[in-house]
């Protein structure tokens, strides 16, 4: 049969595709199927004339006879309902990297959750000052409690933390040069890279030192007239390790204090806990970076610190001043959802209680036992017939913080791990996927590994019901 437009079609093909239903058909098909209940009709339309087109291409490529409208409903209806009536919907992670960047990164707290629901439904004083009936700043919501948790002057709040270095060196460094380590230009994901920010900003890149070592003295002989900025970019995402040498915060800082030229910090990961007590190698902390007196630090919202996606600056009053005023802010600017998700984030660190209610950090410190448990309990659920059928049973693995944070960093972990010669992990990965709600795992050594560190307590009798179900 000769290809879709390429020429006259044979009088045999011509008569298949009068024999399709049309759309107005295939529609009447549909009415009235409680399946399909919400689905708004635009959508159904497009869905049919989707359905229609993929059977027009498989008879011009391997003949008929023509699906009937029957045939036909049943796959709108199948595509319609495999993944309900929205494309964004939850997940069951059992993958075990923490802060997981394609699957959203860090969940919020229960208070975040509740003052979303609260801004959402109401009117709010996002940007007025109620008592003074005078419009006010939507960033005095934050700006508060980061100033009090980092020790910083004046903080500032944009969409993510790559708009904020861009902000930062478009602000203090268009058409000046930015030293930057040569073992500091990173790329994170996204291919996202610290060079083309900087080009993007205005400013000229100026590397010292070399991938493994970079000295102070490296540094001072760089600044010149033209020097902007130094920068200091934590790599969060990868390890250099043995003969290594790197400037501290504080070395850094005061050099670029002795020549008049601010420094900036990107944290990438906003730490404000030391981790080491529960296991993990050091991490800098925001506020460890500010006492060293580095002039601007920047990080993330979502990772570390446990709250929505955000890119905050903290540091010198006048700098930060200096990136507000700057017209791009308006551009990246946060809206409400976002400052109530960091402002209920920050105020689980200001009472304390940030590692029992924000869920990346009490995932990150949750003990082994703990994991075990809720592993034993997936398969106490899925009962003994399917842990028999699924060859299921409870292992000890590892899992990663994920979101470029702490990469060398291996969590002991328990997993459910499913699968015989009968039920191949690929095909059970692949069942679990696409299903409802979708299931992510891992597998290795031809079984699937659901690690019970980022299966969430309240996952429990959901998973244990979809792998009952296979």
């Amino acid at each position: 049969m000769p290809p879709a437009g390429k020429g006259p079609k044979p009088a045999a093909v011509q008569a298949l595709l009068r024999a399709l239903p049309s759309v107005d058909v295939v529609m009447g098909a549909l009415a009235g199927d409680p399946s399909l209940a919400g689905v708004p009709r635009p959508r159904m339309t497009a869905a049919v004339r989707e359905a229609l087109a993929a059977e027009r291409r498989r008879l011009l490529e391997a003949g008929g006879p023509a699906a009937d409208a029957a045939t036909l409903a049943r796959r709108v209806r199948d595509a319609l309902t495999s993944h309900g009536l929205f494309s964004l919907s939850p997940v069951i992670n059992g993958t075990g990297v923490v802060l997981h960047t394609n699957l959203g990164r860090a969940l919020l707290s229960t208070l975040a959750q509740e003052r979303l629901r609260e801004v959402a439904a109401a009117y709010s004083n996002l940007e007025m000052d109620v008592a003074r009936k005078e419009r006010g700043s939507r960033y005095s919501h934050v700006e508060g409690p980061l100033r009090r948790l980092s020790g910083a002057e004046a903080a500032l709040v944009v969409n993510n933390c790559a708009s904020a270095v861009l902000l930062a060196l478009e602000t203090l460094a268009r058409g000046k040069e930015v030293v930057v380590s040569r073992g500091e230009l990173i790329e994170i994901g996204g291919e996202f890279r610290i060079p083309d920010i900087l080009r993007r900003s205005g400013a000229t890149l100026r590397e010292v030192g070399t991938t493994n070592r970079t000295h102070l003295k490296d540094y001072a002989g760089a600044i010149g007239p033209e020097t902007g900025l130094l920068l200091k970019v934590h790599t969060s995402n990868y390890r250099v390790v043995g003969f290594t040498a790197a400037v501290s915060s504080r070395e850094l800082a005061e050099l670029g204090r002795a020549r008049g030229i601010p420094v900036m910090e990107d944290l990438g990961s906003g730490c404000f806990i030391d981790l080491t007590r529960y296991g993990f190698p050091y991490e800098p902390t925001v506020p460890e970076v500010v006492a060293a007196g580095v002039d601007l630090v920047s990080f993330s919202g979502d990772k570390l610190l446990g709250g929505p996606q955000a890119g905050i600056v903290v540091g010198r009053a006048e700098l930060v001043e200096r990136l507000a005023r700057n017209p791009l802010n308006r551009a990246l600017r946060i809206d409400k959802f976002t400052i109530a998700a960091l402002e209920a984030t920050l105020y689980a660190y200001e009472a304390g209680t940030a590692l029992t209610t924000i869920p990346t950090l009490r995932m990150l410190t949750e003990p082994l036992s703990a994991i075990r448990q809720r592993a034993r309990r997936v398969l106490a659920r899925m009962g003994a017939e399917a842990v028999r059928a699924l060859g299921a049973r409870v292992v000890d693995s590892t899992s990663q913080v994920g979101g470029g944070a702490l990469p060398t960093v291996e969590l002991p972990t328990a997993v459910v791990a499913i699968g015989t010669p009968s039920r191949p992990a690929g095909a059970l990965d692949q069942a679990l996927r696409t299903g409802r709600p979708a299931v992510l795992g891992h597998v290795l050594d031809d079984r699937l590994q659901l690690d019970c560190r980022t299966v969430l307590p309240s996952d429990v009798p959901t998973l244990a019901a979809r792998l009952a179900a296979l």
